[in-house]
């Protein structure tokens, strides 16, 4: 039995940059993006990738040609062999009526809810409908999915599946929050082998959504909404905690039930109109005398970046505490896009009297719903899942593929292969110095965090480090941190887990121990936390031996690790990918499998300008 989970339109980006305005900074506020294609083969996840990754456009919105097209080459299959086409929206005719009636039903003016019946209409007849999602699949690859075969898997849904089946199934509470699905933006309820419940009193509309007013605070702060959402989570440390929160006392009001209402209306608010409510929110002042321009910003973006991150924090520690009281169960599944909030992710699992354990899968944003919708497909199926937690799910190329590609920029770079078993305690010596390696191993992996196949690599000993990546390879704001990528082993003596004993995907924050806090200032953030990833040698035997062999020679337990791009770009995924970005950056070398490259040319590396 084959299973293709794929989510992505082609004509998405063209109705929403000309009906919406979703262009430019707001181009990735838009159904479809993080485009995708996962296959399983007979209840077992055997390949999957995002689009981006292929057409190297970061959190593409466009149909999942080539991610299709490859992962099923990878599953030995063809289109015709498919037994079940998932698809994670679910934008049903009954949903459409619904989304309508509450239009009519809205404060707009009629000639303004005229407009916007025509916008959905097409958005409708060109995008979402299943007669547009059938059409689409069709003129992009040439097939056409027979009767019977296509599945429109709601949004939420599919958020729920992928958690479920990347935590290895069994019973568990959840709590989905993302954006917006197709009516809801955040759902709850139980889940098990056999089927889930949701707690349709626990429901939040899309017009209260939580994750898209952090959206608008984002797009505020001069970021790209629905892409830098992590950037107001990290800019937030540099704030100090106040009495009063702005956002909890005007905009915020927490009801029964774990639900909550903002004071204006998500949807119809605009741009214009939203900006100048936070200014009135927020008290945007004038510079204080004595103090810089950018200093007076920077304060100032901080601090509504620190009200933002609390008011997410108070509002999903208001709907846990509605889910405790509703299910006995001891495990929580937190999906969709505001579970990339690690931060928040180890508050609540921290603050919980209840939940003992709290998974968070490296798909939980759009990413992982094509995987989802693929599980879902699965289980109505009757097949019994096979569980794969691994995220290494993506392409891998062999020495032919790497050599290759060396030939063809051989007059730019030098390269030696290792000796066999050798590679760890090279690479070691070389992360010894102030250098900046990229490390490409194996599968790519999946999902929006380089998870140590795909990443940059340096020596958190040193105190300028992250300067030096962030403005020299990374080129991006100062103020980001860096996550440190250690051994399982030796995890609890660098960090305070709390309750958890791994972090394998980068999706907690936990406080670093006092002794670990000098040894390894290049992987803690200014509040003394780091988001980690925990490895072992059986999850990523090349990246588990380097970081022993690192370890031995250094005494450091563990290394940064950032993923393999620049700010704007797609993790790279080939040979190629890795070399041009290695060759346009201050990256002082790249390791493609056994092979040590460096850069042919004489310019200062990182080693020297540090």
């Amino acid at each position: 039995m084959i299973v293709v989970g794929f989510n992505g339109f082609t004509h998405a980006a063209d109705v929403f940059a000309r009906h919406f305005r979703r262009s430019g900074v707001d181009r990735y506020r838009l159904l479809g993006h993080d485009a995708g294609a996962a296959v399983f083969v007979d209840g077992e996840l055997v390949a999957a990738v995002e689009e981006e990754r292929l057409n190297r456009e970061k959190k593409t919105s466009d149909f999942p040609a080539r991610a299709l097209r490859w992962a099923l080459r990878e599953a030995g299959a063809g289109l015709g062999d498919v037994d079940v086409f998932a698809f994670p929206w679910a934008f049903t005719p009954e949903v459409a009526e619904s989304q309508l009636r509450g239009l009519l039903a809205s404060p707009l003016a009629l000639t303004a809810k005229f407009e916007q019946f025509s916008r959905l209409g097409e958005l409708y007849r060109r995008v979402t409908s299943e007669e547009a999602i059938r059409a689409d699949f069709a003129e992009r690859t040439g097939y056409e999915i027979p009767d019977g075969r296509l599945r429109l898997v709601p949004h939420h849904l599919a958020h729920l599946m992928c958690g479920h089946y990347l935590a290895g199934g069994g019973e568990a509470a959840f709590l989905v929050s993302d954006g917006r699905a197709e009516t809801f933006s955040s759902v709850m309820g139980e889940i098990d082998d056999h089927g889930h419940a949701v707690f349709e009193e626990c429901s939040v509309d899309i017009a209260n959504s939580l994750a898209m007013l952090y959206s608008k605070v984002t797009r505020y702060l001069g970021f790209v909404p629905n892409n830098d959402e992590y950037k107001v989570m990290g800019l937030a440390s540099y704030a100090e905690p106040a009495a009063d929160n702005p956002l909890l006392d005007q905009v915020v009001e927490l009801l029964d039930d774990g639900r909550y209402e903002l004071r204006f209306r998500n949807e119809l608010l605009d741009t214009q109109s939203y900006y100048a409510l936070f200014d009135e929110v927020f008290g945007r002042a004038a510079t204080p005398s004595g103090s810089s321009h950018d200093q007076a910003d920077f304060a100032f973006k901080a601090r509504v970046a620190r009200w933002a991150q609390e008011t997410v924090e108070a509002v999903t520690a208001h709907q846990l505490a509605a889910l405790e009281k509703r299910t006995d169960r001891t495990r929580l599944l937190l999906e969709g896009g505001l579970a990339l909030n690690c931060v928040n992710n180890s508050k609540l699992l921290d603050a919980s009297g209840q939940f003992q354990d709290l998974r968070v899968s490296f798909g939980a944003s759009d990413v992982g719903v094509a995987i989802g919708a693929g599980h879902h497909a699965v289980r109505e199926l009757g097949e019994r899942p096979v569980h794969r937690t691994s995220p290494y799910l993506g392409p891998a190329f062999g020495p032919d593929d790497i050599e290759a590609a060396l030939r063809d920029y051989s007059e730019r770079v030098r390269w030696r292969p290792c000796a066999e078993g050798k590679l760890a305690e090279e690479v070691a010596g070389l992360l010894s110095e102030k250098v900046v390696i990229g490390w490409f191993q194996g599968r790519m992996e999946y999902g929006p965090r380089a998870l140590g196949n795909r990443s940059i690599l340096a020596n958190p000993g040193f105190d300028d480090i992250q300067d030096i990546i962030n403005t020299r390879v990374k080129r991006r704001e100062p103020f980001r941190p860096f996550a440190p990528v250690l051994l399982e082993e030796d995890a609890a003596d660098v960090l305070d887990l709390g309750k958890k004993t791994a972090s394998p995907y980068m999706t907690f924050v936990f406080p670093v121990r006092e002794p670990a806090r000098a040894l390894l200032p290049g992987a803690c953030h200014v509040d003394g936390t780091a988001r980690a990833q925990t490895v072992t040698d059986l999850t990523n035997p090349p990246l588990a031996a380097l970081l022993r062999a690192f370890r031995d020679r250094t005494g450091l337990p563990c290394l940064i690790n950032t993923s393999f791009n620049v700010a704007g770009e797609p993790i790279v995924c080939t040979p190629r990918d890795a070399l041009e970005c290695f060759l346009g950056t201050e990256i002082d070398y790249l390791v493609l499998g056994d092979v040590i490259v460096s850069k042919a040319q004489s310019r200062p590396s990182t080693r020297e300008l540090g």
